[in-house]
């Protein structure tokens, strides 16, 4: 049962089972995906040491929208994404499919190259059903998140599905957030990925915008160029992430200029970048349900993706982020 003063949502996107080592020699098992990391971040950012648990409801819960199959590692997926505290209603379990399967090879220099296979992956298949749980649940949705590899998994019908739902969740005043995660190998051509790209960023009511990617898929000359060419972008609340550099904020406040800067944390030694956008997509939401100013919760998501960068793998152990989820002074 829900209860009603906790916000509601959705995140859609594919989980894929990951293995880790050298061609033909020891392989680790794991999983990834950028949606998934990101709702595993905000549902970490739900807990509010400053409260008791016990009294006080969660401010939000996190809903995962994927396909999976009916097999052990889609059963054994599902286990750890509970245990991650998210809630599974939409998950949708599809007979004869699989998830999808990457593989990061290392070399002796330690340089990482990624094989894939999700060609007939059950997050594909997500719509190829009349209804979805996501949508027939669209009434339920305070926040509805989602990337461009969201996107370029699905046919054309799938993604037409998506884009009816951003616009009546929009209509209704939800927030509808695209992150412009860009993957060429993904997309038929990079024509076909910015028609889409523009459509969702049209449709979204938050843009979470990585400068390097909007370089990257609309094939502009430098970063500078690319930052100036993603500030008139649609949504009012846009992001443009810069790296190391500070991230830029445009959130319509009475009071407020058009831009404002999040600096960005200083770290001794970067590790692993991996989820570098999708923890900062995690902290910055969290704060943005809790109804905290847009600039503010930008420098949380910093810190958070900061903390991230130190550490290896997309999902850091809990204990690893749990003293920035403490009251702040």
């Amino acid at each position: 049962m829900r209860v009603a003063s906790t916000k509601q949502v959705a995140v859609l996107g594919e989980c894929m089972l990951e293995l880790v080592g050298p061609a033909f020699g020891a392989l680790q098992q794991g999983f990834g995906g950028d949606t998934l990391n990101t709702a595993v971040y905000l549902a970490r950012c739900a807990a509010d040491p400053g409260q008791n648990e016990a009294e006080a409801a969660a401010p939000y819960t996190v809903h995962y929208a994927t396909g999976l199959g009916e097999d052990g590692l889609s059963r054994g997926l599902m286990e750890r994404w509970a245990a991650e505290g998210l809630a599974l209603d939409l998950v949708r379990q599809i007979p004869g499919r699989m998830p999808g399967l990457y593989m990061i090879e290392v070399d002796a220099r330690g340089e990482r190259s990624f094989n894939y296979w999700r060609d007939t992956s059950a997050a594909k298949a997500y719509f190829e059903s009349e209804r979805t749980p996501l949508e027939d649940q669209a009434a339920d949705w305070d926040l509805f998140y989602l990337s461009g590899i969201s996107l370029a998994i699905l046919p054309a019908a799938g993604r037409e599905r998506v884009f009816a739902l951003m616009e009546a969740l929009r209509a209704r005043g939800a927030m509808v957030v695209f992150d412009n995660n860009y993957r060429p190998r993904l997309w038929a051509s990079r024509a076909e990925a910015q028609a889409v790209f523009r459509r969702a960023l049209d449709l979204a009511s938050v843009g979470l915008i990585t400068a390097d990617d909007h370089q990257a898929l609309f094939e502009l000359p430098s970063l500078a160029e690319a930052v100036a060419a993603a500030q008139d972008l649609a949504p009012r609340e846009l992001l443009i992430k810069r790296g190391a550099e500070s991230t830029l904020v445009r959130a319509p406040a009475a009071g407020a200029p058009d831009w404002q800067a999040a600096a960005t944390e200083r770290v001794e030694r970067v590790v692993d970048t991996t989820a570098a956008g999708d923890s900062f997509a995690g902290g910055y939401l969290s704060q943005r349900l809790r109804g905290r100013p847009a600039l503010e919760s930008a420098r949380f998501g910093n810190r958070l993706a900061a903390r991230v960068i130190q550490h290896r793998g997309a999902l850091i152990e809990p204990a690893l982020m749990a003293d920035l989820l403490q009251p702040q002074s």
